[in-house]
């Protein structure tokens, strides 16, 4: 009889240790969603940027980089050399209550969101002096990229709003919305986009992470985690106004990423391994 009762505790035991186990694996699952694998990368090399920089936007467009910058009285829309950082054309906003958030060049024509203005300023590629015209956007612009057939948006939620210009009418024509979420559910604080390989890579505001996220789904299947690189990198150069990391940069010919933050004194071109 005792060694019958002490097989049953052994079994019970464990019993419970598998229990617990198998609990610990799926701590952060709470759907169906694969967790994002690791995306690794290599430092090609690491370049200078304006401190003084606040970057909400980063695209390479033909062999040039183009910089949007927000806070208020120092938005603006650069063009500038990413091996010097130095900034060969500047826009600054004139108005004072402008906040300048993400930008793209869609169809010879660039792209400039505002945070709380609900404004978006289109631009002539050839001539950044000025905006060429101001469409309505009703909520709040954070990131914005395209996939060559229509303009991408983030809010700053979890939402993603595929849109057209409408430029009869002023406004955005929605297409289509996505709900971006990983294996822990659905993920807000969605900021600076850039289309890359049929993929949207998206920096998450208040992290120094960037989310490779499905296009057809919104499931974020990668994560590339760049926790640390500034301090390693330019420790030195760190401010106490220096900001979260923003900006992502893809150049198709050398294949290269470039990376930034706000007021950031440097900026990384990196390659994806893969």
């Amino acid at each position: 009889m005792l060694k019958r009762i002490l097989t049953m505790v052994l079994l019970s035991m464990l019993a419970a240790c598998n229990t617990e186990d198998s609990s610990n694996d799926n701590t952060n699952q709470v759907n169906a969603i694969p967790a994002p694998q690791p995306i690794t990368y290599t430092i090609d090399a690491v370049l200078p940027h304006d401190s003084g920089a606040f970057t909400q936007g980063l695209q390479f467009y033909n062999g040039k980089l183009y910089e949007g910058t927000g806070q208020l009285k120092e938005s603006s829309l650069r063009i500038v050399d990413p091996t010097t950082g130095k900034v060969e054309k500047k826009y600054l906003i004139p108005d004072p209550t402008i906040f300048g958030e993400g930008i793209t060049i869609f169809k010879n024509k660039i792209y400039q969101l505002t945070w709380e203005n609900h404004k978006i300023f289109v631009y002539d590629l050839n001539n950044i002096s000025k905006p060429v015209k101001t469409l309505d956007w009703p909520y709040a612009g954070w990131g914005i990229t395209n996939d060559g057939n229509s303009l991408i948006i983030s809010d700053g939620s979890d939402t993603l709003y595929y849109v057209l210009p409408d430029e009869t009418n002023n406004t955005m024509r929605q297409l289509k919305i996505i709900t971006v979420a990983d294996n822990t559910g659905t993920l807000d604080s969605i900021n600076e986009l850039e289309y890359i390989d049929g993929h949207i890579y998206a920096n998450r505001w208040q992290t120094d992470h960037i989310l490779k996220i499905d296009t057809a789904s919104g499931h974020v299947v990668g994560r590339m985690d760049l926790t640390g690189i500034l301090t390693q990198y330019a420790a030195k150069d760190i401010k106490a106004d220096t900001d979260y990391l923003n900006g992502i940069a893809y150049d198709s010919t050398s294949k290269k990423l470039y990376i930034t933050g706000k007021r950031w004194p440097k900026m990384f071109a990196i390659r994806l391994n893969q």
